[in-house]
């Protein structure tokens, strides 16, 4: 699954050897550990103020959500004022706003000096039936009591189902790998140090040392730019949802008109359009769940294809992919300390799926926490703050249900020893003439799947991609949950809080800091 923003591969962004080929060592004012959009954009804002920063990647720059983003540039943003504004009232939508507005004006004004090309398009959050109706209107109440001139449509024109719509003009749609490749560039310019393939595995050592696989650098500050924070203290992972969503990238035979459209309920549907060699590309993502937890994404992703072609026939696909995303259980993104009383190691996360303008406005609030002058809106973004507290419900809910995957996926891995294969294609098969078991369980799934089976009273997960068998530990290292397999990404997933792995047992993505054990 190759995002259609790296069709070219993981070198797209310049200088790609270069980043992976220097050394990690000396000392920094700050340390920014993330290639996405938060940590190349913070880089660049520290070192335009004087600072000497290095950027740390563990694989490639725009490997994680920024590079696998849909990549709207929108100040309306589905349903999320109207979350907002239930769980904390206008004062703080409003400040999120402003942020986010502040992140837009930034990102687009880079854009153009830096010429990078920009799609100015409506944004609509539209009811796709009668049950989606409240969704939208209150959205439309919620972004109009925070300033912003959305119109309400009871009618316009599109092929697919939908009845009415707050629509809001003049927003913006950009190719995000793009985006980071000018940035990155400039960054370099400005004097930023770009280390890739070089995953940080501990930001609190002595004499502030920021340890990789690749060597150590010693800095004043460090920014956890990582979608979520790979450290345990501050119990970030508990306090987001992981969420896979997935995308669909389609040739069509002409323009279609389309503006950048999400649903206001479920099963979300979010549609743009991308220019493309060969003429207009359309752009289809949803399919969303919560890491681990969905039975089978490969039929989440066939559900959403059909959707597609049912109104739009002739489309063509050519590209396909996913990305995660992390929900905070109060609503707003977390910025700020990972510590209330440790301001050296510093976080982003919780953007909700909307990273394009919030990355932007963490950015400048790191920034700003650094050089000691913050935002009035930033009360909206703080990491530890009262408004935590409306949160507290959902935080409650979230954990139950990783107790419950916890529990659960023990006690089936330990009750039932036999293959329990979790990809389509049913059963595991038996072990073929030229393809011997594995030594230790006896089972080889059938290409493309995989499935935990018990050695002893430990759950091992075997699976086969391109002909190899492999076995890893079925514990997620980063607290035990037990993986699942994703049958659309042939991936090991963790439903407790996200962490991802390869069939090789590489770490992808998540808390977890270390790849699989073998077995």
């Amino acid at each position: 699954m190759t995002s259609l923003w790296f069709t070219a591969g993981p070198d797209t962004v310049p200088g790609a050897a270069r980043h992976a080929s220097k050394p990690v060592a000396g000392s920094y004012d700050v340390a920014v550990v993330g290639g996405g959009l938060t940590g190349v954009a913070t880089a660049l804002l520290l070192t335009r103020a004087g600072a000497r920063v290095v950027l740390l990647e563990a694989r490639f720059i725009g490997a994680g959500t920024t590079g696998h983003s849909t990549a709207k540039v929108s100040l309306l943003q589905g349903t999320r004022l109207s979350a907002i504004a239930r769980r904390h009232g206008p004062e703080l939508v409003r400040q999120y706003v402003a942020g986010n507005r502040v992140g837009q004006d930034w990102l687009l004004a880079e854009c153009a000096r830096l010429d990078v090309p920009v799609q100015r398009r409506a944004a609509l959050t539209y009811a796709a039936g009668p049950q989606q109706l409240p969704a939208a209107e209150a959205e439309h109440a919620a972004a109009r009591a925070a300033g912003l001139p959305v119109e309400w449509r009871d009618t316009f024109s599109v092929p697919f189902p939908a009845l009415a719509a707050t629509w809001l003009p003049d927003q913006a749609q950009v190719d995000p790998v793009a985006v980071l490749a000018a940035l990155t560039q400039e960054a370099e310019r400005a004097g930023v140090d770009v280390r890739t393939q070089a995953r940080v595995t501990d930001a609190h050592g002595p004499d502030g040392a920021v340890v990789t696989g690749r060597g150590s650098v010693r800095a004043d500050w460090v920014v956890l730019a990582t979608g979520t924070p790979f450290a345990d203290r501050g119990g970030f992972f508990a306090r987001l949802e992981p969420q896979r969503s997935y995308a669909l990238a389609f040739a069509v035979p002409e323009p279609t008109g389309l503006q950048m459209s999400i649903t206001a309920g479920t099963p979300t549907r979010s549609i743009r359009t991308a220019p493309g060699a060969d003429g207009e590309l359309l752009l289809v993502g949803g399919a969303s769940h919560v890491v681990g937890r969905a039975e089978s994404p490969r039929a989440r992703v066939e559900n959403l294809l059909s959707w597609t072609r049912g109104w739009s026939p002739d489309a063509r696909l050519v590209a396909r992919w996913s990305a995660q995303d992390y929900h905070p259980v109060d609503e707003l993104p977390y910025v700020g300390s990972l510590l209330p009383r440790d301001a050296r190691v510093l976080v982003a996360t919780g953007y909700a799926k909307w990273g394009m303008a919030n990355a932007v406005a963490a950015a400048h609030l790191i920034a700003g926490h650094i050089g000691d002058d913050r935002p009035e809106w930033g009360e909206a973004y703080r990491s530890w703050s009262r408004h935590e507290v409306t949160g507290l419900t959902e935080a409650v809910r979230l954990n139950a249900g990783v107790a419950a995957q916890l529990a659960g996926g023990y006690a089936r891995a330990i009750a039932h020893p036999e293959p329990r294969t979790e990809g389509p294609e049913g059963p595991a098969a038996p072990p073929a003439p030229d393809r011997p078991a594995d030594a230790g369980t006896g089972v080889v799934p059938a290409e493309g799947t995989g499935c935990i089976v018990r050695r002893g009273m430990h759950p091992v997960a075997v699976s086969t991609v391109d002909g190899v068998t492999r076995a890893f530990s079925g514990f997620c290292p980063h607290l035990g949950g037990v993986l699942r397999w994703n049958d659309e990404e042939r991936s090991w997933d963790c439903p407790l809080h996200g962490s991802r792995f390869t069939a090789e047992g590489e770490l992808l993505e998540g808390p977890a800091t270390r790849g699989l054990q073998p077995r």
